[in-house]
């Protein structure tokens, strides 16, 4: 059954405002729970200071490569978030500020799985997102998210290193901060390593933007 994503170009304008750190995610998300169990490691930061003081320090590891006071929650043996009992988050109102952000709809937008069968039940609902497109340019624009992951995985060798996303996190986020080079009308004329320096710079400008 097709659930309704919403216009495309209103969710890609909310996505990236989150992607920077201006607004959380806003996803129907209903019933459905699935990145709450599908082995998803949770990175916490010293502002989760609520969700820090309700988890169990049993679940928490320091956070691998990032300052001191960053942390990471794991999961259980069935890919459940420890904080889930029967069905329902613990620690909702204060869970952290990743699950806050989290919108599977980036998969969806990229034309991609979140993963393989451990992510099943978020799979399953990423091919049910549906967005609508009320005018061309809203059609255009995933075109152009669609284009841009297309290229990063099949262009990863033209990257300097071939260090390009694999993981599909990476993959969609990164497609939809570069999306705008794919509508541009030398698109289809740049070479491949022209297009993947363009994708690092539009990157780091994203990146900039956001730290400002």
């Amino acid at each position: 059954m097709a659930i309704e994503a919403g216009p495309f170009t209103a969710w890609l304008t909310q996505a990236r405002a989150s992607l920077q750190g201006e607004v959380g995610a806003d996803v129907p998300c209903g019933d459905c729970v699935g990145c709450c169990t599908s082995s998803y490691f949770i990175p916490l930061r010293p502002t989760d200071t609520a969700a820090l003081d309700d988890i169990p320090a049993q679940y928490l590891v320091s956070a691998p490569g990032e300052p001191r006071g960053h942390w990471m929650m794991g999961y259980l043996a069935n890919g459940a978030c420890p904080m889930m009992k029967v069905g329902q988050c613990t620690i909702y109102q204060h869970r952290p500020q990743t699950c806050r952000d989290y919108d599977c709809r980036i998969f969806a937008a990229a034309g991609i799985d979140a993963g393989g069968p451990e992510k099943v039940v978020i799979n399953d609902r990423v091919r049910a997102w549906e967005f609508s497109y009320p005018t061309p340019a809203d059609r255009q624009a995933h075109d152009a998210v669609l284009a841009a992951a297309a290229f990063i995985q099949s262009q990863r060798n033209a990257f300097p290193g071939a260090r390009a996303p694999t993981a599909p996190t990476g993959i969609a986020v990164l497609a939809i901060k570069v999306y705008a080079l794919f509508l541009q009308a030398d698109a289809l004329t740049r070479t491949a390593a022209q297009t993947a320096a363009a994708i690092i710079d539009a990157s780091r400008a994203f990146d900039a933007a956001s730290a400002v």
